[in-house]
């Protein structure tokens, strides 16, 4: 099945010619798309220097810094354009193991409307992280699941593989959300058109090189459209 994988990136130079050259390693028939936000570390010159030695590697170049959920869209946009089967989102970073890839693509291949990398099932770990940032994702992640009624242990994982179907039936074009709230409503859509999703264990490692993107604010609005999700779909339908 033809696979386009989106990685936004914006000041990824230190990560992106080793992301990319792993990627090709395991999976070579894959394209990949490099979404990134005009990085003034010269990430997107980078991506197509690289590109001429393992091929097969396009940069999207947006004017500036528009966020993780907008540079999926216009990722998925153009791989659904292009008549992709299978699309992959994942980190720029190194977070995301590129050899866990085989299985997601296998279980999206396989009839998974989404497959997704999970910390919190038997075989996924998180290695690096703190105690109380591990009981903070692991609080977030039950909590969405409790208020939404989804049977998800990572709706916030950002490894990922969708179906072309899949994104076409959840009209992913209106999600506005980004960061947490993005990843959570994505998989709240799979699951209310009816798609089947299916979790394959990772272990997420913190980035060594670079900054991290999130912020407190990405945390909260994500809560804050939980929240508000849960009310309209639960509470305000049961009403009427």
């Amino acid at each position: 099945m033809r696979t386009l994988i989106v990685l936004p990136t914006f000041n990824e130079a230190d990560n992106i010619v080793e992301v990319l050259q792993k990627l090709r390693a395991v999976v070579p028939e894959a394209s990949v798309m490099v979404v990134d936000d005009s990085s003034p570390d010269g990430t997107a010159d980078l991506v197509e220097k690289v590109a001429e030695e393992i091929g097969d590697v396009s940069v999207m170049r947006r004017p500036a810094k528009s966020g993780l959920g907008s540079a999926y869209r216009d990722g998925f946009r153009s791989g659904l354009a292009a008549g992709y089967d299978l699309m992959v989102e994942m980190d720029s970073d190194l977070s995301h193991d590129p050899a866990a890839l085989p299985s997601l693509l296998a279980a999206a291949a396989d009839g998974a409307a989404l497959a997704l990398g999970s910390r919190y099932i038997p075989g996924g770990s998180i290695p690096d992280w703190s105690w109380h940032r591990r009981a903070l994702s692991r609080w977030g992640n039950r909590y969405a699941a409790a208020v939404l009624g989804i049977d998800v242990n990572d709706a916030t994982s950002g490894y990922r593989a969708y179906r072309a179907e899949a994104l076409a039936e959840i009209d992913f074009h209106t999600v506005q959300a980004d960061g947490y709230g993005f990843q959570v409503e994505m998989a709240y859509r799979v699951i209310t058109s009816g798609g089947r999703i299916v979790e394959i264990p990772i272990s997420f490692t913190d980035r060594v090189r670079g900054e991290s993107k999130m912020s407190s604010r990405i945390v909260v609005e994500a809560l804050v459209l939980v929240t508000w999700w849960a009310i309209r779909d639960r509470i305000l339908r049961i009403r009427r």
